[in-house]
């Protein structure tokens, strides 16, 4: 509640973006943030779209990332997977190497926000908002997962390796100058002996904020002894803690019963919870009980990764454009775009999200797309971006230009509605209809992904969009009809 005698945060004017800087190189992008002192810099935008717009403050600069020659690779050593700094967590989810090698990351990245979301947030981006609830933070500290931190000395790129461990300073606040960027994230491979896990508890089954999470890996001997352990909690203090209780609990003996008892016992003893809107302290202590528990049996019975998905859809994975439309834009500057085939324009793309540059600057008037809570969470302005589904309202608009965008208008081709606009209407799927935009670009772009979705794959792949008038099971319905008839 807003304190009296001032406005609520939705009420105060929001943190302008004035320009948008889009380099084409890591160099580049640095050189961007001397330029511009104050620059922010964006890939995702998952986060810091929402704090822009819940904040008050002079105009900023936001460098893109998007751009970047090699931002999405993944490089493999022997010892390592080496993460760039625009690596997506849909790409943790879909790669085979990270649910062998590196589970505990694997796990994290799929409980996190949605396929929407999952499509844009970034790794580096969940290390750099450094919310304690933030789920793959656990896992890189579990894993011992170093961040390779860059920044212009001279003309020259100096780089410095931090340990996850050592990456956080306070309560969002981490050790990363102003001048430096995340460039990389290095995740050493889960090695013989060794077996990991993560673990969440959330108030709900999709887009919930960890009440208390876990990363952790043990080393075992031939003979099933503990020779060491790696934990790391959050959602439990101000920052993602490391903790020493668990190896100390652990080494030295077998994973049975009794010794997992003493050790989720001792982790839970030692903590001091915090008390938030999600969970009093009290809750948290006994939750992570029962969470350590839970993992270190599946860890005993080596069924870490028993709980994975078959095939978890993506909705289409976020492909990176080859060069920027444009260097640099702001609100005067008019971005071109093709929304549903047809060539787009217009102007204010600096100062506006992705959804509200459709609906109101674009010569292609979008109506269909909805605004239903401006955040991320309810998925009612589901749009594919080159091929991937994602949040609109969470997509600054300049990050489009040069884009194929296609909105619930374009799912219809030839004069004929497409198959799963069909089904909705023969099943029953349309109530209130403010959600179902969403619903349908989601659950089309699952159905191009997986053509004979399961009930699982279904569930998953509509997990980011909400129906407020509670009538998921006609939906759901409509994706079956559509495929049975696409077949």
């Amino acid at each position: 509640m807003a304190v009296p005698g001032e406005l609520h945060e939705v009420q105060r004017p929001s943190t302008r973006v004035e320009r948008i800087v889009r380099p084409e190189s890591w160099s580049a992008a640095l050189q961007a943030l001397r330029d511009h002192p104050g620059a922010r810099p964006v890939s995702g935008g998952t986060d810091l779209v929402l704090e822009l717009a819940r904040s008050s403050g002079p105009p900023v600069t936001l460098v893109d990332l998007t751009a970047i020659t090699g931002a999405y690779d993944i490089a493999e050593t022997d010892d390592e997977l080496v993460l760039a700094g625009g690596v997506t967590h849909n790409q943790i989810v879909a790669d085979a190497r990270f649910r062998t090698d590196a589970l505990p990351l694997a796990q994290a990245c799929l409980e996190i926000g949605s396929p929407q979301l999952r499509n844009r947030a970034t790794i580096a981006g969940n290390l750099a908002t450094a919310s304690p609830a933030n789920d793959s933070i656990t896992a890189l500290m579990a894993l011992g997962a170093g961040v390779v931190l860059s920044r212009l000395v001279g003309d020259t790129v100096m780089d410095r390796e931090v340990a996850v461990d050592e990456f956080f300073n306070g309560f969002r606040s981490t050790v990363c100058e102003p001048d430096e960027l995340i460039t990389s994230i290095r995740v050493p491979k889960l090695r013989l002996g060794q077996r990991g896990i993560w673990v969440k508890l959330g108030l709900r089954r999709a887009q919930a904020i960890s009440v208390v999470h876990a990363g952790m890996v043990v080393d075992l001997d031939r003979d099933g002894v503990v020779t060491g352990a790696r934990l790391a909690l959050g959602s439990v203090a101000a920052t993602v803690v490391p903790s020493s209780t668990l190896e100390e609990a652990l080494i030295g003996g077998p994973l049975d019963n009794a010794r997992i008892a003493a050790a989720a016992q001792a982790v839970a003893g030692a903590i001091e919870p915090i008390d938030d809107i999600r969970a009093t302290a009290d809750y948290r202590v006994a939750a992570t009980e029962t969470v350590i528990t839970r993992a270190l049996h599946a860890l005993a019975g080596d069924r870490a990764g028993s709980q994975w998905p078959q095939g978890p859809p993506g909705l289409g994975l976020r492909t990176p454009p080859t060069v920027p439309a444009q260097s640099e834009i702001d609100d005067a500057a008019t971005i071109s775009v093709t929304v549903n085939g047809r060539s787009a324009t217009g102007v204010g793309a600096a100062g506006s999200t992705l959804l509200d540059w459709l609906r109101d600057h674009s010569s292609e008037v979008c109506s269909g797309v909805k605004e239903g809570c401006a955040e991320g969470e309810c998925g009612a302005c589901t749009v594919q971006l080159d091929g991937a589904a994602v949040m609109s309202c969470l997509v600054p608009a300049a990050q489009a230009d040069g884009a194929e965008i296609v909105t619930v208008e374009g799912l219809a081709a030839g004069g004929r509605l497409h198959p799963l606009q069909d089904a909705f209407i023969t099943d029953f799927a349309v109530q209130c209809g403010f959600c179902i935009p969403g619903f349908l670009v989601a659950g089309a772009s699952l159905l191009d992904e997986c053509p004979a979705p399961t009930d699982a794959q279904i569930s998953l792949g509509l997990s980011g969009n909400l129906c407020r008038c509670t009538g998921y099971y006609p939906i759901a319905q409509a994706v079956r009809t559509a495929s049975e008839s696409g077949r």
